[in-house]
């Protein structure tokens, strides 16, 4: 596992409007720089819904990614996760991506 990744991860059940069940998500972190021991991920969920907010990134589909549909990282929804929740890696994330992401939750964390 490693930043770019893209995962359908196991959310289990929501409380309304939190992403749930099992969707494609982008790995963020930890940095590759943790030990691999480490029992989280921290992740960004993807969605298929266009909601047309700035906070999130159209992901076009594609071999590498291995994505079936268009899909939006939602960064409003960074999370850390238990790495039992990922249960297949589906593919990548391309470095354009995963530039915009990083820039989106810098922004939304004021950092």
């Amino acid at each position: 596992m490693s930043p770019d990744e893209i995962w359908l991860t196991d959310f289990g059940d929501p409380f309304p409007g939190e992403p749930a069940h099992h969707r494609p998500a982008l790995i963020i972190g930890p940095s590759r720089l943790f030990p691999d021991n480490l029992p989280f991920a921290v992740v960004v969920p993807l969605t298929t819904t266009r909601r047309g907010l700035s906070l999130h990134i159209e992901i076009e589909p594609d071999a590498s990614n291995g994505l079936d549909d268009v899909s939006y990282a939602q960064c409003e929804w960074l999370r850390s996760i238990n790495r039992r929740r990922l249960v297949t890696r589906l593919g990548a994330a391309d470095a354009a991506t995963t530039r915009e992401v990083s820039r989106v939750i810098r922004t939304l964390l004021g950092y």
